[in-house]
This record gives C-alpha cells, structure tokens and sequence, in this order.
C-alpha cells in the first residue's frame, strides 16, 4: 500500500517540492496550507491546517485519518523566517515566530502521534534549519526556534521509540524559495545603532537565498529517509561550508568560532 504523508507549509517553497515529489514516488500525499488551494492539477490533496491553531490541526489530521485510515509519515514543514536585532525586533513577533516555528510542530505532532501509536508504526521529520546550529546575529529568533525543534525532537523520539515510531530532523541551509517575502523584518530605523550593519545583512540573506540549492534536493534528501529502514538522527541539507560550519562549531574554541561569524557577517 501507498504510504500516507501528511506535508504542512505545502503550498510553496520546499515544502510544495516535497509534497510534489513524494507524490511522483508513489505516495498518497496529503499537503497542507493555512487557507484555502485548489489542487491547480498537483499531484497532491490540499488540505487546510494553521499549525497555531490547535483545532485546525486536529480537524485536518482527522480528515486524513478518515479518509486513509493511517499516516505513515508526517512532515513538519511549516515555518516563518524573521530578522533584526534582538533590542529592536519586537517580543510579540519573537513569540509570534516561536508559535509557527516551535510551538506549531510540536501541536502536529501532539495530534498524529496517538493514530502513529495504534499503528504501531510511524516516521516524523521535523524541518529544522542549519541556522539552528548557531546563534546567528539579525537571525537570532529563527536559530533560537529552530534549534529548540531539533533539542525537542531528540527528546520525543526517545519517549516513542518504544512504540515503533522514528523522529528525526533533516536541516536546510539556503535553498531557492520565497521565504524572504513571508518573513518578518524589523524595519531598518533611521536612528538605529544597528542601521548600517543589519541593512547589509539584509542584502545579504536575499542574496545567498537566491543563490541557494533548488528545493527538489531537499525533496530527495526526505524521500530517502522515508526509504530508510533505520534513519539517522539528524540531517543537513546544504552546501559544503555551511555543513561544515556546523563541524567548527563543534570542535573550534567558543571566541575563535565567534570571530569566524563576526567576519562573514562583517560585524
């Protein structure tokens, strides 16, 4: 039988990638978006779910249910980028990121894992984001969210494991969407002691996302999980140096890797 993958933030990005991919493979793809699509002949079922809206989720992971009778895998995708200085962004959109970007998957997956347990089967991959390996200045909300998710998800794959369920993350770095114009930027004020630096940054994040990998690679990298008898813990997804960025962290002095960040981001 087809396995039944529930997609959330399908509608554009990586995660339409996924769900178009996984659909060509074989799968019975359920993908989600906050409102309303009609399929516009994808290979794949809309279906509307907020990820901050609890009964949002649990009526469309209902619907799933009734209509297959499973879900063999879910993957968390949906997420909002956000950028500025941490004195200047302000604390309404910070919980308001933390809500989509944290708070919201762990709400999916509150809500597939009794039908997962029943099963006696189940995979989870959480989206989350080599920006999750690091503090990264002007994106200090987003790593902050992602990297909760991935310290999440190490958790609760240990409390289900027992019940033949797989958690696992599987992090992108930048990759070709339009996340860009769904994040939440802090105005560049005029008067701001960040004014300069944090404009530059600016250009810099809209410049390496349109140089980015195209979305199909991470479409792949998760159909390969979903093939794997036995899946990792963690997967990156991204070019050489910002993969490899993740081994300095580990293994350079806290300052010297500080340095390092501080020179790429011409802070």
């Amino acid at each position: 039988m087809s396995k039944v993958v529930l997609v959330t933030g399908a509608s554009s990005g990586i995660g339409k990638s996924i769900a178009m991919y996984l659909s060509e493979k074989g799968c019975k793809v359920y993908g989600t978006s906050r409102s309303v699509k009609t399929n516009n002949n994808m290979p794949f079922t809309f279906v509307v779910l907020d990820v901050t809206d609890v009964k949002s989720i649990k009526k469309a992971v209902d619907f799933v249910i009734k209509k297959e009778g499973k879900i063999d895998v879910l993957i968390n995708n949906a997420g909002k980028g956000i950028t500025g200085a941490i004195e200047e962004t302000p604390s309404e959109e910070m919980k308001e990121n933390f809500n989509t970007n944290f708070f919201g998957p762990i709400d999916v997956m509150k809500a597939v894992l009794p039908q997962m347990r029943n099963q006696k089967n189940g995979l989870i991959i959480n989206v989350t984001s080599i920006a999750g390996y690091m503090g990264l200045p002007f994106r200090g909300v987003y790593s902050a969210t992602k990297g909760a998710l991935s310290l999440v998800t190490e958790a609760v794959r240990m409390e289900v494991k027992n019940f033949g369920i797989d958690v696992v993350t599987i992090a992108p770095g930048d990759f070709a969407t339009n996340i860009a114009s769904g994040r939440y930027h802090t105005p560049v004020f005029e008067n701001s002691a960040y004014k300069k630096v944090y404009a530059a940054n600016l250009a810099m994040a809209d410049a390496d996302v349109e140089k980015g990998m195209p979305p199909i690679m991470m479409a792949k990298a998760v159909y390969k999980i979903i093939e794997t008898k036995k899946p990792k813990i963690h997967y990156k997804v991204g070019g050489f140096l910002e993969k490899f960025s993740i081994v300095l962290k580990r293994i350079l002095p806290d300052k010297m890797y500080e340095k390092l960040l501080m020179n790429h981001f011409k802070l």
